[in-house]
């Protein structure tokens, strides 16, 4: 009767995964470019408003020259959160 515990088992318990770098990438002010990238979720937490377009994932980036703006939109009756670039 062998008295060897299997190995392998519990390796890979407990081992943080790495993280995905979600969030805001440029803040209210900040100048942006065509290309950049504004804001990285999962879902649509912030709506794109003028001057920004939304990415199969879910990611806002700007397609014209100016300034980020973040705004609650008037017309969701939730206030939804919305970003802009003006």
């Amino acid at each position: 009767m062998a008295h060897k515990k299997a190995a392998g088992g519990g390796v890979r318990q407990h081992k943080n995964p790495t993280g995905k770098r979600l969030g805001i990438k440029k803040s209210d002010g900040q100048d942006v470019i065509p290309g950049n990238i504004i804001v990285r979720q999962k879902g649509t937490v912030i709506k794109p408003g003028k001057g920004t377009m939304l990415s199969r994932d879910f990611t806002i980036f700007s397609v014209k020259t100016g300034k980020v703006a973040y705004k609650r939109s008037p017309f969701s009756s939730k206030g939804q959160k919305v970003v802009e670039v003006l």
